[in-house]
């Protein structure tokens, strides 16, 4: 008989069971006593409990979007966290900025996702094969189940193919427990074996929550959906279509090789590959489910719309086709700042909810949140991101990435907002001071980059003379602000961030509740767009790829197909269209959605590995960081906003940094596990 690794025999008590109002599921109910499988599985409470811990994996180090104790991938080329930029010092092991960008962290560090998730894979199939046991539920109750368990385990193997690279795929069957280690070691599976896999699986868990699981209500909104299953297999295959898995031949792929030798990414060009992702994205889209969230246009008051420009299209038409009768501003902020419930949100397609460990991402605002509203003040945004933000016509903010070297021979803006300004509403939301480098910006500009000068509402402040605050990051600000060398609270860049800020946010007193809770993105609508747009670009020739229910798309490089992931994001941005010479010209395209991802999915997770999966890191995460010239006051401000080479803040790139490297211990337990290039065996 088969003793497997994966069918525990017993479970024991004190699982760790989430009772957070959105959390996964609820549960009061702790196991007392040792129970046999068969009891466990027969009660739909037992079962649910057991569900319900293979979702705790997804928690803490295995978050999508979260604070920075958590996440590697906070730390790219457009965001940074200020207070941890010091040099990293192996004697005091502390993780550090500089630590993750001069790729001085070490095989050991930010481990947990490999342990978390394997456990959760285990437990996961242990579920699938064991649920049909059930005798308190029906049977589409437990295919509904069994999905969500299967949605967890392929999850789990898609955040490991995301950060290790190709990893080992375990037998279904399970493994024999009293085996050996030789003969339990499992060599890594190739890129494209990983994807397939976490393809087919999802699929699979796709078609068995079909009945019960299109969507879910509020007490269930992290809860895996249809949706859910089929976004995941769409983002699976966009990586394996991706230059780092589709026809690489660097040197480092090269090197990239199983126990025997054998290439773990495909050496060989295959375009359908991009055509299984574009089906896949639009898989998503067909289910008519999810949608762009939006607000309605404000045309009175000091709290009015800003409309952008008249574009002679998008401006003339009402929402979906223009943004004549929406806020685009208000509509992309609250997507994030907590504003919308998980269930109430129409573009979350997944989310761990408010299930979230305690770096979560109220603690990323915290950190977000001006010294005066006693943030931390050091979770900031380099200059690169800030002049990827469009004009409100949809030019290039003049200047755009003069100092590395990719100007186009325009300067900065020069001069100031004045009060005669301000009364006349020109350059809104600007407030009097402000650099007119950040007046006429596209919305999400101002949704998003907390600039010298701008406005904090900051409702939650007891002191009133605390709230509606305008933040001035110059040397030495009378509120605290700006560059102190006795202390880590300064922006680094002069750039702090507002996406996921809500009006009423602030950390006074250090308490966290007075940060609104903010629902993970893990994976939202305007990814799967925009996913769609970018895998149909890269095709040449017509490919016919089933769809999920069993019809046939044909897919080419077709510019209207590739304008319905385009357009609802420009739309909602409240941004002009691209021009014709754009969409005509592949290259070009691919740029510019590139673009479009690093302003539409800022801090939500994306950045890190997008460039990871372009084969980019090596070029743009090399790159310095520039920002503002923080040490200068306010009686030097046109050199406070001439952008300087960021001395704190490092920068380099190394091949071992395109996949987190494996732990020694792990090596030495599993004999045919190979290490990604770059890093030890420790032996």
């Amino acid at each position: 008989m088969r003793k497997s690794i994966y069918y525990l025999p017993i479970l024991i008590a004190f699982i760790c069971i989430s009772s957070c109002q959105k959390g996964y599921l609820e549960s009061d109910t702790l196991f007392k006593d040792r129970m046999t499988e068969e009891k466990v599985f027969e009660s739909k409470n037992y079962a649910e409990q057991w569900l319900a811990h293979i979702f705790e994996e997804f928690k803490g180090i295995n978050a999508d979007v979260a604070s920075k104790g958590n996440t590697p991938h906070n730390f790219s080329d457009d965001m940074y966290y200020g207070d941890r930029d010091k040099d990293y010092d192996p004697s005091k092991n502390e993780l550090s900025y500089n630590m993750f960008k001069m790729g001085l962290y070490t095989e050991n560090d930010m481990q947990g996702s490999w342990t978390q998730s394997y456990r959760g894979i285990r437990n996961a199939t242990t579920f699938i094969h064991k649920i049909y046991m059930n005798k308190e539920m029906s049977a589409d109750e437990i295919e509904d189940y069994r999905g969500q368990a299967r949605f967890a385990r392929a999850y789990l193997y898609w955040l490991l193919l995301r950060k290790y690279g190709p990893i080992p795929i375990l037998p279904d069957e399970g493994l024999d427990y009293t085996d050996s280690y030789d003969e339990l070691a499992t060599p890594r599976n190739t890129y494209e074996e990983c994807a397939e896999f976490i393809s087919s699986e999802m699929l699979q868990a796709a078609k068995e929550m079909e009945k019960l699981g299109l969507s879910r209500g509020q007490d269930a909104s992290a809860r895996p959906t249809v949706g859910a299953a089929l976004a995941t297999r769409a983002k699976a295959l966009l990586y394996a279509a991706s230059p780092m898995a589709n026809g690489n031949n660097s040197e480092f792929a090269a090197k990239l090789v199983d126990h025997e030798g054998k290439r773990l990414l495909s050496a060989e060009y295959q375009e359908v590959k991009w055509a299984k992702a574009a089906a896949a994205a639009r898989d998503v889209m067909e289910l008519g489910v999810y949608e762009l969230y939006t607000v309605p246009i404000q045309v009175t008051g000091n709290d009015a719309t800003i409309i952008p420009p008249n574009d002679g299209n998008f401006a003339n038409k009402d929402w979906p086709l223009g943004w004549a009768n929406i806020d685009p501003t208000k509509s992309y902020a609250q997507v994030f700042d907590g504003t919308l419930v998980p269930s109430g949100n129409p573009e979350l397609i997944f989310t761990r909810g408010n299930n979230q460990s305690s770096e979560d991402i109220r603690m990323m605002v915290a950190h977000a949140l001006p010294r005066s509203a006693t943030g931390w003040n050091t979770h900031g945004l380099t200059q690169k991101l800030v002049d990827a933000y469009y004009m409100n016509d949809g030019t290039d903010v003049p200047g755009k990435d003069k100092e590395i070297g990719r100007g186009n021979g325009s300067n900065r803006a020069t001069g100031y907002v004045t009060a005669n300004d301000v009364a006349a509403r020109r350059y809104r939301p600007l407030m009097e001071g402000v650099s007119l480098q950040y007046a006429n910006r596209e919305p999400r500009f101002y949704a998003s980059v907390a600039f010298n000068g701008s406005f904090w509402t900051l409702f939650n402040e007891t002191q009133e003379r605390n709230r509606n605050q305008q933040v001035f990051y110059y040397r030495e600000d009378s509120r605290g602000n700006g560059f102190n060398s006795s202390n880590a609270y300064w922006l680094r860049t002069g750039f702090g961030i507002k996406k996921y800020v809500h009006p009423s946010d602030t950390y006074e007193g250090g308490i966290a509740e007075r940060i609104v809770q903010k629902a993970e993105p893990a994976i939202r609508y305007a990814d799967i767009l925009l996913m769609y747009a970018e895998a149909l670009n890269e095709l040449d020739g017509s490919h016919s790829i089933a769809s999920w229910k069993g019809t046939t798309y044909s897919l080419s490089r077709d510019i209207t197909e590739i304008q319905k992931g385009i357009h609802p994001v420009r739309i909602r941005a409240g941004v002009p269209d691209y021009s014709a010479a754009i969409y005509s010209n592949k290259a070009e395209l691919r740029k510019t959605i590139k673009r479009e991802r690093f302003i539409e999915l800022l801090a939500e997770g994306q950045r890190y590995y997008d460039l990871r999966r372009w084969l980019d890191a090596a070029v743009e995460e090399a790159l310095p960081v520039y920002g503002c010239n923080i040490l200068m006051n306010a009686g030097n401000r046109d050199l406070f906003h001439t952008p300087v080479a960021t001395w704190v803040l490092k920068t380099t790139f190394a091949d071992k940094m395109w996949f987190w490297p494996i732990k020694h211990s792990e090596l030495k337990r599993n004999k045919k596990l190979t290490q990604n290039p770059g890093w030890t065996y420790n032996d």
